[in-house]
Order: structure tokens, then C-alpha cells, then sequence
């Protein structure tokens, strides 16, 4: 069981910057493969990046490749997700997601790979 909860999120100007956390708290959280997902109004879930449990392996959406990085500290049970470059089609709530199942690019991309998940952020992104 581990329980998360994503902040960080916010009003920022087109071409700006924001870093969204995702803290855990439970047990081995280590073990978890971590997604990021947003929805933005009138739209379906859309998968960001993900990051894998044991290599850090990461896997991004075409949309933010080159934009966004994702990452992770063990230690702080926190997984990052750093957003450069932001563009008004950014504007969405931001979850995050845990999976201890086996990693991949295209399973962690999938909502259904996650067992858990946040309650959100809401990032805006002003044109």
C-alpha cells in the first residue's frame, strides 16, 4: 500500500518553468514504477512520463519529450516531474500513479498498470 500526493503545481506564463512533486508515504516505495498523467477539461487522461523502480528507466509522451524530465529520490519517497518550456496545451490536472508491476514503455503508459494514484495538481499555463 503506499498512499501520494502531488503539489507544485500553478499559474505560469507560456515559456516558463514549473516542478511538480509527488510524495509517497507507505512502505518500499522503491518498489513502485512511478506515471504522471493529466486531464485536461473535456479531454481524456493523457500519460506524461513514467519512471521505472529499480534502473530509473524513464519513458515520456511525444508531446513533452524535450520539455519535461522525470525523476526520482528514493530516500525522500518523492518522484519529480520538472516541466520547461511550458505551452498553453500543458494546462491540465496532474496525477501521479504507482505500479509494482513489470516495467515497460508501452504498459506504463496505460492508465491500467496503476494500482495507485494522487489526487492532483492543477497546472495553468497562460498564453
Amino acid at each position: 500500500q503506499v498512499q501520494l500526493v502531488e503539489s507544485g503545481g500553478g499559474l505560469v506564463q507560456a515559456g516558463g518553468s514549473l516542478r511538480l512533486s509527488c510524495a509517497a508515504s507507505g512502505r518500499t516505495f522503491s518498489s513502485y514504477n512511478i506515471g504522471w498523467f493529466r486531464q485536461a477539461p473535456g479531454k481524456e487522461r493523457e500519460f506524461v512520463a513514467a519512471i521505472s523502480r529499480s534502473t530509473g528507466t524513464t519513458y515520456y509522451a511525444d508531446s513533452v519529450k524535450g520539455r519535461f524530465t522525470v525523476s526520482r529520490d528514493n530516500a525522500k519517497m518523492t518522484v519529480y516531474l520538472q516541466m520547461n518550456s511550458l505551452k498553453p496545451e500543458d494546462t491540465a490536472v496532474y496525477n501521479c500513479a504507482a505500479s509494482s508491476s513489470i516495467f515497460s514503455s508501452y504498459g506504463s503508459s496505460r492508465p491500467t498498470f496503476y494500482n495507485y494514484w494522487g489526487q492532483g495538481t492543477q497546472v495553468t499555463v497562460s498564453s
